[in-house]
């Protein structure tokens, strides 16, 4: 085993290119930011690398989600972001539509590249840390990205897309992956992404504007019905933009669950086991609704930058200060920072 010091040497070593770190000796250390005293932990921050931005172009993907554009990111900006917006350290990770493309073995050979360059970016930016992404719905190389990335990389938890390619996360095919992170009591960040024949839907819309809410609701509440929370406790899974319409939908889907015998956990009390973001507009309305139902313990912020322009985070940051407590969280900074680091055992 080597230490955490030892071990962001070694990946200070890597250029942010994407290089191999195939020959690190294994090692459970963490490269979790370090965060300060003033500010805020974001655990929803968005990386998109020249190679991946590129990789996306060329397998069609131009406008991701029905969004008109891909944002720009570099590390700079990213640390500028922070310095502006009061944010002590951020949790990088890819967005929808994650790094499936189509194609098993690129999306591993995209899922390592990616990984590798967040951590030769974590290991010389102490203020950023890192989930990994993995190539869903390729189980197989799934697991192992994610035992590489969580033992040998360093890796905060992982990110997974609410589903993928139409599997969601209760399917029992990803059990094996489920136990590998079950067994690391791993953080798993659900970002929402399209649902499937999402055109039909979403009217021409982009997807992040509705269907987003609504496939995370749909890939928690598949988590639920079918026992996965309760057969892997060990799991840390946060959601993201308070839950989507999860808060309103909770007893609606445990009246059924009772009339129609889908499943045995009481769906409110399962909910509170789980973690969720502050990503998007909670105030004024959708707060109190995620507050009642899960509680301030479980709550952390996210910027959703860069997908959210900063301009945008700056104004969700004066919307948080002016009404989250009278939406019932009191100094949401000091309470969504402490439960970040709970979280991620900082």
């Amino acid at each position: 085993m080597i230490d955490r010091r030892t071990l962001l040497g070694a990946l200070g070593a890597a250029t942010i290119s994407g290089v191999a770190l195939s020959t690190l000796p294994s090692a459970t250390a963490s490269a979790s930011p370090t965060p300060g005293t003033g500010g805020v932990i974001d655990v929803h921050s968005h990386m998109v690398p020249d190679f991946y931005l590129r990789e996306a172009i060329a397998s069609g993907i131009v406008f991701p989600d029905g969004m008109p554009k891909w944002p720009s990111w570099s590390v700079g900006e990213h640390l500028q972001m922070m310095d502006g917006c009061g944010i002590d350290s951020a949790i990088l990770s890819v967005s929808s539509p994650g790094v499936h493309f189509g194609d098993d073995g690129k999306a591993a050979d995209l899922a390592r590249r990616v990984n590798d360059f967040g951590a030769g970016v974590v290991a010389s930016e102490p203020r950023l840390g890192f989930f990994a992404s993995l190539p869903l719905p390729n189980v197989v190389d799934s697991t192992a990205e994610a035992i590489r990335a969580l033992d040998r990389l360093g890796a905060d938890g992982v990110t997974v897309m609410s589903n993928a390619g139409g599997m969601y996360l209760g399917n029992a095919v990803l059990t094996p992956l489920l136990a590998a992170l079950d067994a690391r009591s791993a953080v798993v960040f659900v970002h929402p992404t399209s649902p499937p024949n999402a055109a039909a839907v979403s009217l021409g819309r982009p997807a992040p504007m509705i269907e987003f809410l609504f496939d995370t609701a749909r890939t928690v509440v598949d988590l639920i019905l079918l026992g996965v929370v309760d057969r892997f406790p060990n799991i840390r899974w946060v959601f993201t933009h308070g839950g989507g319409v999860l808060p309103l939908l909770a007893d609606r889907v445990d009246f059924f669950r009772t009339q129609v015998g889908l499943g045995t956990p009481t769906t409110p009390d399962v909910l509170q086991r789980l973690w969720f973001d502050l990503a998007g507009t909670p105030v004024p309305r959708q707060l109190p609704a995620l507050l009642s139902t899960v509680g301030p313990d479980r709550l952390v912020y996210g910027s959703d930058y860069c997908f959210t322009p900063i301009a945008a985070v700056q104004e969700q940051l004066r919307s948080l200060d002016a009404g989250a407590a009278n939406g019932g969280l009191e100094d949401w900074r000091a309470a969504t920072s402490g439960n970040a680091r709970r979280l991620l055992d900082l």
